[in-house]
């Protein structure tokens, strides 16, 4: 009978396991399909085309160019391989400037004539409208509609996915401010982390480390909206005064606020790691002659560099993927930063902050699908890389 019960957990656990990595797999098959989506999506915004005279040459227009017209950083067509005419933005709001509503018809039926004739008689007008008012046979030039490319995305240096006619989704500002966040936030939280296991470890006694431990992983606890009040009322107003700035929701504000929430991680596992050091290896150095300090930097840590590099992995993983608090301290500017003092934008934060306002299916949608596995392969090659660098230092 136990032979036959063991035989049933060992196939539940068996089972669990298979579906627990199925499931992994789906989410993952998933998250790729709808992300990837976004490069059959067109650059213009759907149901909208880009009009122009028939006289005006120009026949492509990349996303950047279009929102530097219609934002008037461009105005002259020869800047785009045009005539040398000034460009004259129309939107179908802007019809009523032009035309009185009994001209344009009670149902707008005459919208789509009225607009084409506006159009022939301004060779620099280019019109946002819809596509329904474009006629056969009528005597428009339509800017051809490309696929968003992997290029414009992920080389992008904007992130408008709100902007018309065509909405920006270049990741180069939310990658770089992940990238910044998470860099500064493992700088700062690796020493202390590593002091402190160190110290709980291999100095404190017992007292004092039965105190401070269950207190250490006490903060690991704690809601990560909590850390980010920490942050707005201690962190941000102390990195303005200090370093003079404007605003103190910066990416060293995020940093520090991660490195914060890191610690309890880091420091519990590698602490435990140290531990797990035979007392026999301890004392063997120091009868040769080794003091405290050496037995800890040339036999303790280099037993536990595979619990001390899983601590520092999982300690990276929570930078990288936290949210809230760094929603509520980075300042959320969507812009390459050129040093930590300044607002930034992270991938998890921008994930958060719009994908409850994203249209299901849409491109800002699949967008932010494709953040996720920006994020994905980010953490993977960061945990590869941690992994690389442990196994040659054994």
């Amino acid at each position: 009978m136990r032979k036959f019960f063991e035989k049933i957990v060992a196939g539940l656990l068996t089972c669990s396991g298979f579906v627990t990595s199925i499931t992994i797999l789906l989410i993952v098959v998933f998250l790729f399909i709808e992300a990837f989506g976004l490069f059959k999506s067109k650059v213009i915004e759907d149901g909208y085309v880009l009009a122009l005279n028939k006289a005006n040459p120009v026949n492509r227009l990349s996303p950047s160019e279009i929102k530097n017209i219609f934002d008037e950083e461009i105005t002259n067509w020869k800047e785009v391989g045009g005539i040398d005419a000034p460009i004259k933005v129309f939107r179908l709001e802007n019809i009523t400037d032009y035309y009185s509503e009994e001209e344009l018809g009670e149902a707008y039926e005459l919208a789509g004539d009225k607009i084409a004739e506006l159009v022939q008689h301004n060779p620099g007008m280019i019109a946002f409208i819809p596509s329904q008012f474009v006629k056969e046979g009528s005597n428009l030039h339509l800017i051809k509609d490309n696929n968003i490319s992997f290029k414009d995305v992920i080389a992008g240096a904007e992130w408008f996915p709100t902007a018309t006619p065509a909405p920006q989704f270049g990741f180069l500002p939310l990658i770089t401010g992940t990238l910044w966040v998470s860099l500064f936030a493992i700088l700062i939280a690796l020493p202390f982390g590593l002091s402190v296991s160190i110290y709980l470890s291999e100095v404190a006694n017992t007292k004092t480390r039965n105190i401070l431990k269950p207190v250490i992983e006490l903060l690991s606890g704690i809601p990560s909206v909590v850390y980010g009040f920490f942050g707005l009322i201690v962190i941000v107003p102390f990195i303005q005064k200090t370093f003079d700035l404007p605003v103190g929701e910066t990416g060293l504000a995020g940093s520090i606020v991660l490195a914060i929430m890191a610690l309890p991680t880091i420091i519990t596992v590698t602490e435990d790691a140290m531990r797990n050091c035979p007392r026999s290896m301890r004392e063997a150095s120091l009868a040769l002659g080794a003091s405290q300090w050496q037995t800890i930097y040339k036999v303790v840590i280099p037993y536990s560099i595979s619990g001390i590099t899983s601590g520092v992995v999982l300690g990276i993983g929570r930078a990288i993927g936290e949210t809230m608090a760094v929603l509520m301290v980075t300042g959320n500017a969507a812009v390459i930063p050129t040093t930590i003092l300044e607002p930034l934008r992270t991938i998890p934060a921008t994930i958060a902050a719009e994908l409850g306002e994203a249209p299901a299916g849409g491109a800002h949608y699949q967008a932010l699908f494709l953040l996720g596995v920006v994020l994905f392969i980010i953490t993977l090659i960061i945990n590869l890389s941690v992994e690389a660098i442990s196994a040659k230092r054994k």
